[in-house]
């Protein structure tokens, strides 16, 4: 593939934060990933003339340095995060961005509310307190937060706010 850097910085763009989560599903430390998957790109950049196929070449980068992250951290671990087949992980990673994506579309404070509910199981009194407003504000926030979010596919608004 006959690519430029203003083709890598597209590529970049449009993949970077999905093959972060998806790296997240092998290594749970962030910093690493983010070290990963530039590496990915390095690598990609560094091979442009070579790679047929841009998707599946950096997923598979990206998974193998995770497995070589692993295997150094770990060296008797011989399976993989979760025991999901790749491909289930790459579309998993998918809807994730794409649930991320839309809860940064959100205003500030109501993200941050969402988030504080949702995703770190905060009791909305508890919310409150923390922020210095009433439980009825933090209330009014998840349920505009949820409203907006609504309009994403059943299938990732249920993987964040209906996983036990």
């Amino acid at each position: 593939m006959k690519m430029d850097e203003r083709d890598l910085d597209h590529f970049f763009r449009l993949y970077y934060r999905q093959l972060c989560i998806y790296a997240l599903h092998f290594v749970e430390n962030a910093g690493a990933v983010e070290d990963i998957v530039q590496d990915a790109f390095v690598a990609l950049w560094q091979r442009k003339d070579e790679v047929k196929d841009l998707k599946p070449y950096l997923f598979s980068s990206v998974r193998n340095r995770c497995l070589s992250f692993i295997k150094k951290r770990q060296p008797d671990t011989q399976d993989l995060p979760d025991n999901l087949p790749e491909e289930d992980l790459e579309d998993r990673s998918e809807i994730e961005t794409r649930l991320w994506t839309a809860i940064d579309t959100l205003p500030e404070r109501r993200r941050q509310v969402l988030l504080m509910s949702k995703r770190d199981g905060m009791k909305y009194e508890d919310i409150a307190y923390h922020l210095g407003i009433s439980v009825n504000t933090v209330r009014n926030h998840v349920s505009k937060a949820l409203e907006s979010l609504r309009n994403i596919p059943l299938k990732i608004y249920s993987l964040f706010f209906c996983a036990g």
